[in-house]
């Protein structure tokens, strides 16, 4: 019997390495699909420039598949709804995809895809394209199952398809027909081409100093890999990331450049480590890991510190130059980032989940499983985890010495002595007029006093998790999702409650 086959396209938005597209090329006829969904649209932690993001790298990958015999339709709607419509025109019999770990919303779209098939009687499979496992029975041995899929050998890029005729290729809608408003953010340049220059300039020159860059708000823009919206949106593969970093370190004699390479091929490992634990958990989503800390802030949630907080107007200059920054480029990278969660957690004891749907929405690299672990392990709602208190005014010292970025960002503060910029609030009133910057007027007073905000959190939190209960709990989660540090089944290992290496640190930022 005839084959067709419809490939469709997630958040894989390439042609290289990509086994749906591999086993299309075999097929007697074939089509691939993106959905732009109402419920991608809709969803809190979504943005009219995550959508600008993928249409860019569509119009790119459809004209690239068009060279090669593949029609690529891009549709706006439901997916059985879609797909039901499409077999009228494209009676195909097998569905092909990537598998997706992604927000809540994804999860019960493709339970719903995976029910339309089975009354259909279409054959749907789902290819692994990270190092995250499907019902992964135990942490065990997952970091050989990654190495494993990394070091394999990529999927050929097919050279031709036998593409289905007749489909009806509509041009590709803009924000405004998406009902979306302008994003106004200044984002990276989308698409496998420029994926695979920034690759390729960070292995080979901006990468070198990678350690020492990517802690620096300002020096991270171009020492960090910048490599994250790429991999979310899979316009490269993990893999291909993984192996050209492995060659890149090989082919490097100098030992300060293959530390620093080396360091940076850690975080690919920690990025699918972090996913794994949405993929087994998808609830940490919604709610604390740690039950232990249920109640523990969200029925105290401070409305105006939170809108100030998202304004970055908290009156502690380096979390408001960090988050008025994100909010205009899409990026930032990791520390800082940690920053505005910690902040947001222990100095205004805001729970999680507002925070970070907010911050989902302005990351153009939001993924799921690392966003919300992160999210929970900065609060400390992990129950495993070190609780990281950052102090913004030392951030600043530590990271932005010469007050550049704070200026930057936070124009206002543009003539306070360096001395007093991170904490410009110490400033006596002769010299708030002479930087022309009145604290309460011309920039915010602080929201919290530093000392007396992070002492009640750290009274709170430890008093949680000194409780019997709480340690009992620490002991499952730390089996569960714990990382395999020394190779060791969990059940020998002592329990360990230091931190993990961050996982996005810079692969990411």
């Amino acid at each position: 019997m005839p084959c067709r086959s419809l490939v469709w396209f997630k958040r894989d938005l390439r042609l290289r390495d990509h086994a749906p597209l591999a086993a299309a090329a075999r097929a007697d006829a074939a089509a691939g699909i993106y959905l732009i969904e109402p419920d991608w649209l809709a969803s809190p932690e979504g943005s009219s420039a995550h959508v600008a993001f993928a249409l860019e790298g569509l119009d790119q990958l459809r004209r690239a598949l068009a060279a090669r015999g593949l029609p690529l339709l891009v549709e706006v709607g439901e997916a059985c709804h879609v797909f039901e419509r499409l077999r009228a025109r494209f009676p195909f019999d097998e569905l092909l995809s990537h598998e997706e770990t992604g927000s809540g919303w994804s999860f019960r779209r493709d339970r719903a895809v995976a029910a339309w098939c089975r009354r259909r009687g279409v054959a749907w499979t789902e290819f692994p394209q990270t190092g995250v496992v499907r019902r992964l029975p135990s942490r065990d041995g997952w970091a050989r199952r990654w190495q494993a899929r990394m070091d394999a050998p990529p999927v050929p890029t097919p050279e031709a398809f036998r593409g289905a005729a007749g489909l009806p290729l509509h041009d590709l809608p803009d924000l405004a027909r998406l009902g979306l408003a302008p994003h106004g953010k200044q984002l990276q340049g989308a698409g496998e081409a420029p994926a695979q220059a920034t690759l390729a300039s960070f292995l080979a020159h901006r990468g070198h100093d990678y350690l020492k860059s990517i802690s620096s708000p300002l020096r991270a823009e171009r020492g960090g890999s910048r490599l994250s919206p790429y991999l979310t949106f899979g316009m490269l593969s993990m893999r291909q990331v993984h192996q050209a970093t492995v060659a890149a370190i090989g082919a490097r004699e100098e030992i300060t450049v293959r530390r620093a390479l080396r360091g940076f091929a850690g975080r690919l490992r920690w990025h699918c480590h972090f996913m794994q634990k949405l993929e087994s958990q998808p609830s940490l989503e919604f709610r604390n890991l740690a039950r232990a800390t249920d109640g523990l802030r969200e029925g105290e949630f401070d409305r105006e510190r939170f809108e100030a907080w998202c304004a970055g107007a908290t009156g502690y200059p380096m979390v408001d130059a960090c988050m008025r920054s994100l909010r205009a480029t899409g990026w930032l990278n990791f520390r800082m980032r940690a920053m505005l969660v910690s902040f947001a957690a222990y100095h205004l004891w805001l729970h999680w989940r507002e925070p970070g749907l907010f911050l989902a929405g302005q990351f153009l690299d939001y993924e799921a499983g690392i966003h919300w672990s992160q999210m929970q392990m900065q609060s400390g709602t992990t129950g495993i985890n070190t609780l990281r208190m950052y102090s913004p005014a030392k951030q600043a010292r530590d990271h932005d010495p010469g007050g550049h970025f704070i200026r930057r960002w936070v124009p206002e503060l543009a003539r306070v002595p360096l001395p007093l910029l991170a904490e410009p609030w110490r400033m006596d009133a002769a010299q708030q007029r002479a930087a022309g910057c009145v604290i309460g007027r011309d920039y915010p007073a602080p929201l919290v006093e530093e000392k007396a905000a992070l002492a009640r959190a750290r009274d709170r939190l430890y008093a949680v998790r000194r409780e019997p209960g709480a340690r009992a709990e620490a002991d499952a989660i730390q089996g569960r999702h714990g990382s395999r540090r020394s190779g060791l089944p969990s059940t020998t290992r002592r329990r360990r409650r230091s931190a993990t290496p961050s996982p996005q640190s810079d692969l990411f930022k």
